[in-house]
């Protein structure tokens, strides 16, 4: 009955979220939907394991939520996101439209841009390139799920997503970890999904589908609108690169510096120092970012808007990010404690006995797919089963940064789904509907949860970190 409960509260938060109804609402009624099959009190069950792994998550995370939405935002209101987007896409040009889409998303990812402001600031370039090459306007969100949600996000290291740092928390690692592996993988993944969406392409131009006749959403390009030379824009996504190597793998930061803290009986984030340089690194190149980017693009603003509304802006939609994941994260903690997972859990564990590799890449898999999100999955995965991870891996002589990469790489492979928000939300700015376009963005998901696996079994074979 566990397990029919279990299946049946998944259902029917997919079905919600797919129809748009909030997930920070539903998310904790059909967790307690579920956990009242299994005999538990329902409102303690809300207070206890809901908002306990919710809150705490928000304690953890709620300062790169913040600062990088105010970051995508910035970046957005200045001109400076289109600008780098409109380059690239110019410098590629429109023989190579699928490339040029894919590569400037990567760009902005990698400079600690959010999926959505990516999104935002690509689409309209995009879908005028699409029109103008005549290849069907349905295959854009997944260019943006290749240049998006693959090896930027999670595989390439030093990567500013969150996805990249919450193992950092968990298993006292950096966001440079693995980076060998993970640039192999990257690599990899990237050639994979351009192969798939230029195969795709020539198939819809040999069945005779061009861009289509679409009215909604369809963007019109300014030639003379004033955006910031793409010189200028790039800047502060090498600040946040280089500030967050130079404080993460070589500034020395001081072991004592939570000693203070821990004399006031403060519940603290990590155990200890190496548990939270990756965020502290990341806080302070972000800081700077927002800072030069604020600086230098406030000339370049429409009338409309001003650095103040921007950075207000940035602070409200980080609220709804973080609460949304949060919600997520509560949901799969209430799942993860009941009998009937823990029983399902305890059987997948077995299938890869002796490869613990293997097991961190399925469990990531399948309480990402179970959350709709990436970074809920990995949260969940990492607080239910990271030391057992960290034991297994260590008793076979795999190092803690590999655990992280391979963590990190399968966190944004089943998340996917069709409940997941950022789905919803890059259909919604395309114009398009699942209908339309998710075929070719779940294909591409699917090609991330195949690398996730190859990083497994090639680590196996050659040890390469």
């Amino acid at each position: 009955m566990d397990i029919v409960a279990i299946v049946l509260s998944l259902f029917l938060l997919v079905t919600f979220a797919y129809r748009g109804f909030s997930v920070i609402l539903f998310a904790p009624i059909f967790a307690l939907f579920a956990a009242s099959f299994s005999g538990l009190p329902i409102l303690p069950g809300y207070t206890e394991l809901f908002m306990a792994k919710a809150v705490t998550y928000i304690k953890s995370f709620f300062p790169v939520f913040l600062l990088g939405a105010v970051f995508g935002k910035v970046m957005e209101e200045t001109g400076m996101a289109r600008s780098i987007a409109m380059e690239t896409i110019k410098l590629i040009g429109k023989d190579k439209a699928v490339f040029a889409v894919v590569f400037a998303c990567m760009i902005l990812c990698y400079g600690g841009i959010s999926m959505f402001v990516c999104a935002f600031a690509v689409y309209p370039f995009a879908a005028a390139l699409f029109r103008e090459a005549d290849i069907p306007k349905r295959l854009i969100p997944a260019c943006f799920v290749a240049g998006v949600f693959t090896a930027t996000m999670d595989c390439y290291p030093g990567s500013p997503q969150i996805q990249n740092i919450i193992p950092t928390i968990y298993l006292g690692t950096t966001t440079f970890a693995a980076p060998i592996l993970g640039l192999i993988c990257g690599t990899l993944l990237i050639i994979l999904c351009f192969i798939y969406l230029e195969f795709r392409r020539k198939q819809m131009a040999r069945s005779g589908e061009g861009y289509g006749n679409h009215t909604l959403n369809e963007t019109v390009i300014d030639p003379e609108a004033s955006l910031p030379p793409w010189q200028l824009s790039i800047i502060p996504l090498i600040v946040v690169l280089v500030l967050n190597f130079y404080f993460s793998m070589i500034f020395q930061w001081d072991d004592a510096l939570l000693e203070p803290f821990r004399a006031m009986n403060v519940p603290l984030l990590a155990k200890g120092v190496h548990n939270v340089v990756a965020i502290w690194a990341l806080v302070l190149g972000l800081l700077a970012a927002i800072i030069i980017a604020a600086a230098t693009g406030r000339k370049f603003m429409s009338k409309n808007t001003s650095v103040k509304a921007a950075l207000n802006a940035g602070a409200l939609g980080s609220l709804l990010a973080i609460m949304n994941t949060a919600s997520e994260v509560g949901y799969g903690n209430v799942i993860s404690s009941l009998p009937g997972f823990l029983e399902v859990a305890d059987a997948l564990l077995g299938i890869g006995q002796g490869m613990p590799l293997f097991n961190v890449a399925l469990m990531v898999n399948i309480l990402a797919g179970i959350t709709g999100s990436a970074s809920g999955g990995l949260s969940i995965a990492l607080d239910i089963f990271g030391q057992h991870f960290l034991a297994e891996t260590a008793a076979v002589g795999i190092p803690a940064e590999v655990v992280h990469r391979i963590a990190a790489m399968a966190s944004g492979g089943m998340d996917s789904l069709p409940h997941n928000g950022a789905v919803i939300t890059t259909l919604a700015i395309c114009g398009l509907t699942h209908r339309e376009a998710y075929k070719d963005m779940f294909a591409i998901t699917l090609l991330k949860v195949v690398v996730a696996f190859f990083g497994v079994f090639f680590y196996m074979l050659t040890g390469i970190v």
